[in-house]
């Protein structure tokens, strides 16, 4: 099996925050977003991506995985942002509103140029309608190792804002559009993070889609606020019953009478071979968060 890495909670941090980026070394985040782009004023972008880089470089932060938000392509401190990032060398870098592969591909070609070490992966915002109408050609980029794609990120905010659909309990506006995003990301092999919730102080609701984020398949949540932290850790963890379960199915298929076969009875439910492949994840995954 493939080795996981939790991504229950990516929590964004304002790049032009020097408290903030020294405050997330003890935060509870399994990623940490450190942002150049939507978080920062356009007088603060120099500021903020010298502090960004500088802490990254610096080190410090455990085993939380380290992504940088660069500012579009398309605008003026796309090339210094992704020289700093790239120079940096974390986990990943972010694009914002990436609409088509082809966008993939030039960051890739220009990361080749920076010789930008290869460990660095490229994660996507899918955050605009021409993204979601593309969205299958654009997980499909992850085929080619040239792209580094390894990662979607849902704009939520961006998507309402183009589209004009609401924020309403279920989004139900929204449904197809996470739908089809996790589908191509599923079918290309890439991970996948559900957007935000930005009402902080509203934790039933925060809950909720967490749960209905967990229940769809994502991987975990982005977040705007360190007190959301601890709720998307828990719900996008296997818990104590499913954990169970899972060992439970493995161990009934590991019985040598049950060696070969496709299909057995366990606790009254017929459970399948591809129901021990699901089982072995759900434990790889609460393996890799206990470590």
């Amino acid at each position: 099996m493939t080795t996981i890495r939790p991504r229950r909670s990516a929590l964004y941090m304002p790049g032009s925050n020097a408290r903030a980026l020294e405050k997330a070394r003890e935060l509870a985040a399994d990623v940490l977003i450190l942002d150049l782009e939507d978080a920062v004023a356009p007088d603060a972008k120099a500021v903020a991506r010298d502090q960004v880089c500088t802490a990254v470089k610096a080190g410090g932060y455990g085993k939380r995985e380290l992504v940088i938000r660069v500012n579009g392509l398309a605008t003026p401190w796309f090339s210094d942002d992704l020289a700093a990032a790239a120079a940096a060398a974390p986990a990943a870098i972010l694009l914002p509103k990436v609409d088509s592969p082809e966008t993939l591909r030039e960051v890739g070609r220009r990361l080749d140029v920076l010789q930008a070490a290869p460990e660095i992966a490229v994660w996507a915002m899918i955050e605009t309608p021409l993204a979601i109408l593309d969205v299958e050609r654009i997980a499909r980029a992850a085929r080619d190792p040239a792209t580094r794609l390894s990662c979607f990120v849902m704009g939520t905010n961006d998507l309402a804002k183009e589209t004009r659909a609401r924020f309403v309990p279920g989004r139900a506006p929204m449904l197809p559009w996470l739908t089809s995003a996790l589908l191509a990301a599923r079918a290309h092999g890439i991970d996948i993070l559900d957007g935000v919730y930005n009402e902080i102080r509203d934790e039933a609701g925060f809950r909720a889609e967490c749960e209905q984020g967990r229940d769809l398949g994502f991987d975990g949540k982005t977040l705007i606020h360190p007190s959301q932290l601890s709720p998307a850790n828990a719900i996008f963890a296997p818990d104590e019953a499913e954990l169970a379960r899972a060992r439970a199915i493995i161990a009934a298929f590991d019985q040598p009478e049950n060696a070969g076969k496709g299909a057995i009875q366990l606790d009254g439910r017929m459970v399948e071979l591809l129901h021990a492949e699901m089982a072995r994840r759900t434990v790889a995954l609460a393996e890799a968060i206990a470590a």
